[in-house]
């Protein structure tokens, strides 16, 4: 015992341990010879051993329990050696099982097939105790090496297989926090990501009377309401190939035409504003609720980047998100407000209503249009 630790320090086991404990499968059609092999094995240390009566009898043996070595004679009926090394060879579990030929005087030629049919090493009948212990152990050490290399060899494939699975996981956290060019890029190597696009849309959408609600409804109610929520925007976002930018408590941020440009980003935005007031109508049906949600678009030039280094964040800056949440704020429940910009975008294909000059802070008078659907075949 340590006297410091208290633990007790295995010792190697010893040839002898190694042998008490081996699984051997003796295989001979001779009563007799199985005795005298049995009386054999156990002379030198086995104290496992199982007979079969022919090869048949080995073989169905081998496939219902597992042995470490096979000790095997060449003529039996119904399967001779030659055969039982053949069906071992047929089968993955059986193939690395080191098999000795017990063979007599007359069967070294049929011997000599065995191992070169796969068997590891041949003996006379009756064998020599001392040449039967080498010849044994030399075999039983061989399948140790191999049997610890096929771990080594499985632990290898688990470790590759779970660097994998974290390989694939980190892809698919990045992805669902960064649009999937600019994940290619990170994974690229690119350290520092900012672009400036000439011409984009920007979109808020805020909801309205949700604070209030959050007062008389539980926190678990109020966040899996909001998730619901989000979660059919989420899909709206990805019908139309739109960027998702982030949600600040229950105002949701998008963007047309980032970071893969598209002719078409403002019709794009139009069309995910929207189908998500046509979802969230259909949630309060649903819920019994009366939320409401005023939505804010502007289109312009925006610089689009990565920042942080633990936690990746994918922004926009620039005086087109100013607009677009000004847009949002100075809106209407239940109705989507433009800019002049976004609405020169959307002529012909969507319905506009001119709303005049209206006051936005740090703006000034800024004429806007509310967006009132889709013209007829658009």
């Amino acid at each position: 015992m340590s006297e410091d630790h208290g633990t007790e320090i295995a010792e190697p086991a010893s040839a002898d341990h190694w042998l008490a404990r081996a699984q051997v499968l003796l295989v001979d059609d001779s009563r007799m010879m199985r005795a005298v092999l049995k009386k054999a094995l156990g002379e030198i240390g086995f104290r496992n051993v199982v007979e079969a009566v022919d090869g048949a009898d080995a073989v169905a043996k081998m496939q219902a329990a597992p042995f470490d070595l096979v000790l095997l004679d060449m003529e039996m009926p119904v399967m001779t050696g030659l055969e039982v090394l053949a069906a071992m060879n047929l089968a993955p579990d059986l193939k690395g099982l080191p098999v000795i030929v017990i063979s007599g005087a007359d069967q070294i030629d049929m011997a000599v097939q065995c191992i070169e049919a796969g068997a590891e090493d041949y003996l006379t009948k009756p064998p020599n105790l001392t040449l039967l212990r080498a010849r044994v152990s030399t075999s039983l050490e061989k399948k140790r090496l191999r049997d610890l290399e096929r771990l080594r060899l499985l632990q290898l494939q688990a470790e590759k297989e779970l660097v994998e699975r974290e390989r694939e996981k980190s892809e698919r956290l990045l992805l669902n926090i960064l649009p999937s060019a600019i994940a290619g890029r990170l994974k690229g190597g690119e350290k520092s990501i900012a672009n400036g696009h000439e011409i984009v849309s920007v979109m808020f959408a805020d909801l309205c009377g949700f604070t209030a609600l959050s007062r008389k409804t539980t926190p678990a109610d109020l966040v899996s309401m909001l998730n619901g929520i989000f979660t059919a925007f989420d899909l709206i976002v990805e019908k139309h190939g739109v960027e998702k930018i982030k949600t600040i408590g229950d105002c949701y941020m998008l963007v047309g035409g980032i970071p893969l440009h598209r002719g078409d980003h403002a019709a794009a935005v139009a069309e995910c504003a929207l189908e998500m007031l046509d979802a969230l109508a259909a949630l309060n049906r649903e819920t019994g609720t009366e939320l409401q949600m005023r939505v804010g678009i502007h289109t312009g030039p925006v610089v689009a980047g990565v920042i942080g280094k633990i936690k990746f964040t994918y922004d926009l800056w620039g005086d087109t998100v100013n607009v677009a949440s000004r847009m949002e704020s100075s809106g209407q429940p239940g109705r989507i407000h433009l800019s002049e910009q976004t609405a020169e975008q959307l002529q012909g294909r969507f319905l506009l209503e001119d709303r005049g000059f209206v006051e936005c802070k740090g703006l000034g008078a800024v004429k806007t249009f509310f967006l009132n659907g889709r013209t007829e075949g658009a």
